[in-house]
């Protein structure tokens, strides 16, 4: 029996705050140079995002004391402070998208066999694992797994992780749960890295339940046939995600897009190979150049990426767990073209995919 995705479910923190008016906050803070705020300017507009959600207060208009002053200055909490906010902030997110993911497979919390949490914006524990068993009531039995700080790609890993455990455990139901407040680690600065992670990441959670067994929950979803890894040989200091005292670091460079958009067809190669060629994508939005170089880079028409093009401009880059988001749209298409790819691009720099296609 091959694993399917039954369902996902999503959710993200708080009302949509326009981009906009994330623009202008940035833009105004007191340290912000004229090339800074240029330089601010052309990356938020550039970034093809409408809205994103964040569990920063100040973002909303809301001070805090903490991140943010009555004034609208952006402060510079410790790693530690930041660290606090994701372990009372992320177990709840967490909960919601995987209530979400439960009620629209029709499956129970005590059918649950395994779990396996993706988080790289935070750490702690008892972790995200244990409070998703003890809210949601699952089995206290559940066998669990963590994929940690493997950034933007991680979700399919779980995926391919969830297919591993079918594979040998025919009656398993494996619920997925990714979590990521991006948004914690932003701060003010005139590095145009750092422009560009706080004019594209975002907060969101998303949650996959998966099983092999045709009798477990309602009908339809997404099988998964085949996955790939790709390292490319070039990237190891283009994609870096690293521990610093005000945060958690981000390196994206400008070599991002150019190192996709170069490496991508092979990767898609490897992935599908006397397969069927995909009809549909979900392709993690790293940036709206990330998608630009991967639709040239694979010669798709201009409507190929709509899904993923959607997602980014609805809630941007919600790192692990986008890719989730993308899937669910596609999902919720009353007609999608299969074969599905799903492609998301790590640190490393790294490629995974996977094939997919419809179960009615």
């Amino acid at each position: 029996m091959t694993a399917r995705i039954v369902s996902i479910g999503t959710a993200v923190p708080g009302a949509a705050v326009p981009q906009e008016k994330l623009r202008a906050f940035f833009a105004d803070q007191p340290d912000a140079a004229p090339l800074t705020r240029r330089l601010i300017t052309a990356a938020f507009d550039a970034a093809a995002i409408s809205s994103r959600h964040t569990v920063l207060p100040g973002l909303h208009g809301e001070a805090d004391d903490i991140f943010t002053r009555d004034s609208g200055e952006l402060l510079t909490p410790g790693t530690g402070t930041r660290n606090e906010m994701y372990r009372r902030q992320a177990p709840p997110l967490a909960r919601e998208a995987a209530h979400s993911a439960l009620q629209e497979a029709r499956i129970g919390e005590a059918d649950i066999t395994h779990l396996i949490t993706v988080s790289c914006t935070g750490f702690f524990a008892p972790g995200i694992d244990y409070h998703l068993i003890r809210d949601l009531g699952l089995p206290t039995s559940v066998e669990r797994s963590h994929l940690g700080f493997m950034g933007c790609a991680a979700a399919i890993p779980a995926l391919r992780q969830a297919a591993q455990i079918t594979d040998s455990h025919p009656g398993a139901v494996v619920l997925i749960v990714s979590v990521e407040l991006c948004s914690l680690h932003i701060r003010s600065s005139s590095d145009p890295e750092q422009i560009v992670a706080a004019s594209v990441f975002a907060d969101g959670a998303a949650a996959a339940v998966v099983t092999a067994d045709t009798s477990r929950g309602r009908s339809g979803g997404l099988s998964m046939d085949h996955f790939a890894t790709a390292l490319t040989e070039e990237g190891e200091a283009d994609m870096v995600w690293t521990i610093g005292d005000q945060g958690f670091d981000m390196r994206l460079s400008a070599e991002v897009p150019r190192i996709i958009g170069r490496e991508i067809r092979a990767a898609v190669d490897r992935l599908v190979g006397s397969a069927e060629a995909p009809q549909t994508w979900a392709v993690h939005p790293g940036g709206r150049s990330v998608l630009d170089r991967v639709e040239k880079g694979l010669e798709l028409s201009p409507d190929a990426l709509q899904p993923s093009r959607a997602v980014l401009s609805d809630y941007g880059n919600m790192s692990s767990a986008t890719i989730l988001f993308i899937l669910r749209r596609i999902m919720q298409d009353p007609a999608p073209r299969a074969p599905i790819a799903a492609l998301a691009f790590g640190p490393g720099l790294t490629v995974e995919s996977a094939l997919l296609h419809t179960v009615t």
